[in-house]
């Protein structure tokens, strides 16, 4: 029709409800989800076809570093009750995570541990001294970070996720060769930091791992009550990066999917989700009482699928351990620990000035004013005391 103001046509109005909107371009997801699904059921090794192909040596060798991890725990833990330890967070019935997670990495590689993972970095070379300084008393960390590659063993929970993934996305830009591997706890999925580490980890396609302990309870929580996700290793896919279901009590299965995954985040393939399925055996540490919240029938369910066992049947029944060499890696351990024993019985030589020099690599004018008031403090009690002895000497 044309206007009688303007002399311009305007299109004739169409009816209520006649109009077909144009529809949208057809949708299809960025990436196949299908590659990114966890398996239904944890990865296994032991105990199945797959534990034929393995490499008896590796296995042996992952036998060892059990046997080590469960004395390591049993002597820290008797640690806490003599009161050379202020508090310790056990690995009992975890070690084959613990010590898998260590021995995939190589050199150049970073260890990003947990409060609970001193095993892991002690299966990295760690001194175990230097390992439990934190829980100690002595110091914040206890060791160099640079000099084993292991980041300061982080209290609050999934702290150390966005770091380890800020590492490995720099190592990338910078072209060296370093795959940084991460461990959190259940607990650790439920924060913030956990979320922001993925997100990252997957748009940089970071070359990071990130280990999830599922040990069944954030100290008193059980997995329930923390997500409604059919397992934490679907939580990759709503990232973008693969998920890996394990059985982390299968030293050799954890071993088999945590190289996987370093080998692709090394080749550039970016970052994996791995879950792995085991049992806190301890209380979440020495000053909590697990027994109000989980019955002795739930552990001894779980004994009976422990780390060392299985390996222990793996190798007896293919004929790659006998009595004596059981007893050969045993006395290993307990030499370890006589060792440990004796490091943490020692008094450490602390120097109050200290607290000034590890916080900034340039102090602050505050800093600096407060090391000079400490500076001052101490000098006037060591000449207090000096006049003290020099009095008693007359």
């Amino acid at each position: 029709m044309v206007s009688t103001r303007t002399g311009r046509s305007t299109p004739v109005m169409e009816q209520r409800g006649t109009h077909q909107p144009t529809p949208p371009p057809a949708w299809k997801p960025r990436t196949d989800p299908a590659p990114l699904l966890p398996d239904p059921e944890p990865y296994r090794v032991l105990g199945t076809s797959r534990a034929a192909e393995a490499d008896s040596t590796l296995l042996l060798k992952l036998y060892g570093e059990l046997v080590r991890g469960r004395r390591y725990n049993a002597q820290a833990t008797a640690l806490t009750k003599q009161g050379r330890l202020a508090v310790y967070p056990s690995t009992t019935g975890q070690e084959a995570a613990e010590v898998a997670a260590a021995m995939v990495l190589q050199e150049q590689d970073w260890l990003f541990p947990s409060y609970r993972d001193t095993l892991a970095a002690v299966a990295r070379g760690l001194d175990p001294v230097q390992a439990l300084g934190l829980l100690r008393g002595d110091w914040h960390t206890g060791y160099d970070p640079y000099e084993h590659r292991i980041a300061p063993l982080s209290t609050p929970l999934a702290t150390q996720l966005p770091h380890a993934v800020g590492l490995a996305h720099a190592a990338r830009l910078k072209g060296d060769d370093v795959v940084a591997l991460a461990m959190v706890g259940d607990g650790g999925t439920s924060e913030g930091d956990f979320h922001e580490a993925l997100n990252f980890a997957a748009v940089w396609q970071a070359p990071v791992v990130f280990l999830v302990q599922n040990n069944g309870f954030a100290i008193s929580v059980p997995l329930a009550k923390q997500t409604a996700a059919p397992s934490l290793a679907h939580k990759a896919v709503g990232y973008g990066m693969p998920g890996r279901l394990v059985d982390g009590n299968d030293a050799a299965a954890m071993h088999e999917v945590l190289s996987e995954a370093v080998r692709n985040a090394r080749a550039g393939r970016g970052p994996t989700l791995v879950e792995a399925v085991t049992y806190r055996m301890d209380a979440h540490t020495n000053a909590d009482d697990a027994t109000r919240y989980r019955s002795d029938a739930e552990v001894e369910t779980w004994r009976a699928h422990d780390p060392v066992a299985l390996m222990e049947r793996e190798l007896t029944g293919r004929g790659l351990l006998d009595e004596q060499r059981i007893e050969a890696v045993r006395q290993d351990a307990e030499e370890f620990a006589a060792r440990l024993r004796q490091g943490m019985n020692a008094d450490p030589v602390l120097d109050p000035m200290d607290l000034f020099t590890h916080v900034y690599a340039e102090q602050t004018s505050q800093l600096r004013e407060q090391a000079a008031q400490l500076r001052a403090e101490l000098d006037a009690e060591a000449e207090a005391e000096a006049a003290s002895g020099a009095e008693q000497e007359r």
